[in-house]
């Protein structure tokens, strides 16, 4: 079973810069090897930010609205997953959350395809 825990979040001027991060703990079939970063603001549907494979692939994708300002990393040693997040808007606020699943989890990169989930971390831009 894996675990997830997100850090990181808070409250941010528009412009600003947040890195959030995501530990990965627990037994971890090899297979789960996509992880990813989700938001969800009040009201609103997931939304997918990007994917990364963690093994030997490495193949990242963005959603395109957000590339350019959200790089994702991974640290594999370590099994932390990074978000860092550049020029904030107000529009940005959301529950930040990071996912994790099957290889094939990211070949699409939808919610419905992760199994294992975060809690969650709030990023609040003003």
């Amino acid at each position: 079973h894996v675990q997830l825990v997100e850090s990181g979040g808070g409250s941010v001027q528009a412009g600003g810069s947040v890195t959030l991060s995501c530990v990965r703990s627990g037994y971890g079939d090899s297979r789960n090897s996509c992880m990813g970063w989700f938001r969800q603001a009040p009201g609103a549907e997931r939304e997918g930010i990007a994917v990364i494979r963690s093994d030997s692939d490495g193949t990242t994708r963005y959603t395109d609205s957000l590339k350019g300002r959200f790089t994702l990393s991974v640290d594999k040693e370590k099994n932390i997953l990074y978000l860092q997040m550049g020029d904030l808007k107000p529009e940005d606020t959301a529950t930040y959350i990071c996912a994790a699943g099957l290889w094939t989890s990211c070949r699409g990169g939808y919610p419905g395809d992760f199994r294992f989930w975060g809690q969650g971390t709030q990023v609040t831009v003003s």
